[in-house]
C-alpha cells in the first residue's frame, strides 16, 4: 500500500485514467466535463512523474505534487501576515497603522482615530510628548531652517522634512518623476541617492540635494575615480541645492555593491557616467580621502566647486572613534562639514545582505545623540546643522527625533508609501507590483506620475501640519524649541523618564576642558586619532588581549 505522501500522485493518476476511459466509452465525443478533467490530471500527473524523477528536492521526491502547495502557501506567506494576521502595531518593518496613517494623508483621507488609542500605555517603551496648559499658536507649518557655514556662500533654507537618499535604477522613471513633482509643489528638497542626476530628476525641477557615494556617479573618470570638472558640470546647476558625501548608509553600512551589466541602461549609464551595459561598481569605501582629515579637504574642494553651495557627509555611524576622529579634525582644523546626516541601522534599501540589514549599524537614536553630543561637547553644534533619517513617518516620530538632536528630518519608505508601495518587499526582484522598485516598463507605467505627485505633497503637507498641532499643544513655536526633556518615556510599569533624564547628554565645551563623563568618551575619545581611521591602540590590545 502506497504512503499517503503520494494520495495526490495517485488521484491524479487516477483522475487520468477515468477520464481517458469515460471519453474513450463516449467514443471521443467532446465532453467538456471530462476534457477539463483530463488536461487537469494530465498535468498534474506530469508534475508528480518529474518530481519523482528530479534529484534536486528531496521534499518534491518524498511528496510529489503535494511539496509544491507548501512552496506556494510559503511564497506568499508575508502576504498572508501583513494583511490577516499582524496586529496593527507590529512594525515589520513598517506596522499596519504607520503605513495607513501615510496613505490616509497622502489621499488627504479622514486620519482621525475613534475610542482612544490601541497602544499600552503601560508598557514599556511606550512614549508621549508632555502638553501645555498654554497652547501655542502657529501661523504656519511651513518650519524652515538655513543650512550653510561661515563659508558658505549659497547657504539653503530647507523644510523640516524631506525626501531620503533613493537612486534612479533603485526606483523607477516614473516614481523619480512623482517624487521631484511633490517635492516642488511642497517646497522641501529630493536627495538623488547615490546614482547621482538621472534625466528624471531634472525635467520637474524640484530642488535637489545631490548625493555622492563612493562610486563617484556623475563626477567619476573612466576609471572610477572622482572628476572635479565633471563634478562642476552637475553641481553648478540652480536645481542643485546642496552637495551630500555618503560615507556609509544605514541599511548596509560598510559593504559596497554592484550593480549588474544587464541592468545598466542607457538612462542609467548616462546618469552615472558608466558604459551602458557593464558592470556598475561601488566600491566599499572612497578613493578621494583615506583619513578623517583629507575627507575634510574634500568638502572644502567640494563646496568652493560648487560656487559655495553648502556640502556636508552622510553617514551611520559604526566604530566611534572613526566618528571621534573626524570631529577632532573639525575641531583642529577649523573645516567644518555645513550639514551632517545621521543614518539610522533601520534603514531601508532596495537589497542587503540580511546581515547586514539586522545586525550592522547603529540605530537612529544611539547614533543621533552621539554625533549631537561630539558637536556639543566640541562647541560646534550652533555651527553644524544635523539631519536624521530611520523609520519616520509619523509626526510624532519626528517630534522625537528632533528632540533627540536633529535639525531635520528625512524619509525614504514613508515617502514610498505616498506613491503607493504596499511593503511587498520585492525591490530586488524588479517586480514590483506599484511600479515604484523596478525598471520594468509595464510595471512602472501603471504609476501615474501627476496623481501620485500629488500624494507626495499632500503626505508631507499633512505631516507637517500634524507636526504643528504638537508643537503648539507643547506650548512651542518652532521646531528648533524641541528637546529631550519634552519627550517621556516608560521604563517599566511604574516608571517614566523624559529622554533628559533617561540617557546621558554632554555639556557643551565638555569634551573640550575633559569634563564629559559620558562612557563611550570616556573609553574611545583620548585614542582616537584625526589623521587615521584605524583603531585606537587601546583596542588593538584589547583585541590582542582577547587572541591571546
Amino acid at each position: 500500500m502506497l504512503p499517503s505522501r503520494y494520495s495526490a500522485f495517485v488521484l491524479a493518476l487516477a483522475g487520468l485514467a477515468g477520464s481517458l476511459l469515460m471519453l474513450g466509452l463516449g467514443g471521443w465525443a467532446p465532453h467538456w466535463g471530462w476534457l477539463t478533467l483530463f488536461a487537469v490530471s494530465a498535468a498534474l500527473s506530469i508534475v508528480g512523474i518529474w518530481d519523482l524523477l528530479q534529484r534536486r528536492s528531496t521534499l518534491r521526491r518524498n511528496y510529489p505534487i503535494l511539496a509544491h502547495l507548501r512552496y506556494f502557501l510559503e511564497s506568499i506567506g508575508p502576504e498572508i501576515r501583513q494583511y490577516f494576521i499582524e496586529e496593527d502595531h507590529q512594525a515589520n518593518p513598517f506596522s499596519r497603522a504607520q503605513r495607513s496613517i501615510v496613505y490616509q494623508r497622502a489621499k488627504n483621507a479622514l486620519d482621525k482615530r475613534p475610542f482612544g488609542t490601541q497602544f499600552d500605555v503601560y508598557a514599556p517603551e511606550y512614549e508621549w510628548i508632555n502638553h501645555s496648559i498654554a497652547p501655542a499658536r502657529i501661523d504656519s507649518h511651513d518650519f524652515r531652517l538655513t543650512i550653510g557655514g561661515e563659508r558658505c556662500t549659497q547657504p539653503y533654507s530647507a523644510s523640516v522634512f524631506n525626501i531620503s537618499a533613493m537612486s534612479f535604477g533603485s526606483l523607477s522613471a516614473n516614481a523619480i518623476l512623482a517624487l521631484n513633482e511633490g517635492a516642488k509643489r511642497g517646497n522641501f528638497y529630493h536627495d538623488t541617492g547615490e546614482g547621482s542626476i538621472s534625466r528624471w530628476h531634472r525635467e520637474r525641477g524640484g530642488d535637489l540635494v545631490w548625493e555622492i557615494g563612493s562610486g563617484y556617479f556623475g563626477c567619476r573618470n573612466d576609471d572610477g575615480t572622482f572628476s572635479l570638472e565633471r563634478f562642476k558640470a552637475n553641481a553648478l546647476s540652480e536645481q542643485v541645492k546642496m552637495i551630500e558625501i555618503k560615507l556609509s548608509q544605514g541599511a548596509k553600512p560598510g559593504h559596497g555593491g554592484v550593480l549588474p551589466g544587464v541592468k545598466v541602461s542607457p538612462e542609467i549609464a548616462a546618469a552615472r557616467g558608466v558604459p551602458v551595459g557593464q558592470d556598475c561598481n561601488s566600491p566599499a569605501r572612497h578613493s578621494a580621502f583615506d583619513t578623517p582629515a583629507g575627507l575634510l579637504d574634500f568638502v572644502q574642494t567640494l563646496r568652493e566647486a560648487s560656487g559655495g553651495k553648502p556640502v556636508g557627509i552622510k553617514l551611520a555611524i559604526g566604530h566611534p572613534w572613526e566618528w571621534f576622529a573626524i570631529a577632532k579634525a573639525m575641531h583642529r582644523s577649523g573645516v567644518l562639514p555645513d550639514f551632517i546626516v545621521v543614518d539610522g541601522g533601520e534603514g531601508g534599501t532596495g537589497a542587503a545582505p540580511l546581515e547586514f540589514t539586522d545586525h550592522v549599524g547603529a540605530p537612529l537614536r544611539e547614533a543621533l545623540m552621539l554625533v549631537h553630543n561630539t558637536l556639543v561637547g566640541l562647541n560646534l553644534r550652533g555651527k553644524i546643522r544635523i539631519g536624521a533619517a530611520g523609520r519616520i513617518v509619523t509626526a510624532f516620530d519626528l517630534a522625537r527625533t528632533i528632540a533627540l538632536g536633529a535639525d531635520w528630518c528625512n524619509a525614504g519608505r514613508g515617502f514610498m508609501f505616498a506613491l503607493g508601495c504596499i511593503q511587498s518587499q520585492s525591490c530586488h526582484t524588479d517586480r514590483c507590483p506599484t511600479g515604484i522598485a523596478t525598471q520594468n516598463e509595464t510595471r512602472q507605467r501603471a504609476l501615474d506620475v501627476p496623481d501620485k505627485s500629488q500624494r507626495v505633497h499632500r503626505f508631507h503637507e499633512n505631516t507637517l501640519l500634524a507636526f504643528k498641532e504638537l508643537l503648539a499643544a507643547a506650548g512651542l513655536t518652532h521646531p528648533s524649541q524641541l528637546g529631550p526633556e519634552h519627550i517621556v518615556q516608560r521604563v517599566s510599569s511604574n516608571e517614566v523618564r523624559s529622554l533628559a533624564a533617561l540617557y546621558a547628554w554632554v555639556r557643551p565645551g565638555g569634551l573640550i576642558d575633559g569634563t564629559s563623563d559620558h562612557a563611550v568618551f570616556k573609553v574611545f575619545w583620548q585614542q582616537s586619532d584625526p589623521d587615521t581611521f584605524v583603531a585606537p591602540p587601546s583596542v588593538l590590545s584589547l583585541q590582542t588581549t582577547k587572541q591571546c
